[in-house]
């Protein structure tokens, strides 16, 4: 599966996962709400999200079924460390 990675200016170490059609991202399916929210978006790359591939912080698997089910895949920063 194609997805293309967007990192969001207003959400520090977020990224949205976007499924790619016909050769480009398609945010028809992202919620309006959901893209203001997230202010700016800067493509980070293209990915083939394959069963070989990892991600350094999804599970691919996520991914792809978040993907299939409803065009995006939102990548929330790692939770901060307890002390």
């Amino acid at each position: 599966m194609q997805c293309a990675v967007y990192r969001c200016s207003r959400k520090a170490e977020t990224y949205l996962y976007v499924a790619v059609a016909e050769g480009k991202a398609d945010f028809s399916r992202v919620p309006d709400a959901l893209l203001d929210s997230l202010g700016r978006r800067e493509h980070v790359m293209d990915l083939e999200l394959t069963p070989e591939r990892t991600l350094a912080r999804a599970n691919r698997d996520e991914v792809v079924a978040a993907l299939r089910r409803q065009g995006f895949f939102l990548q929330m920063p790692p939770p901060l460390p307890t002390l």
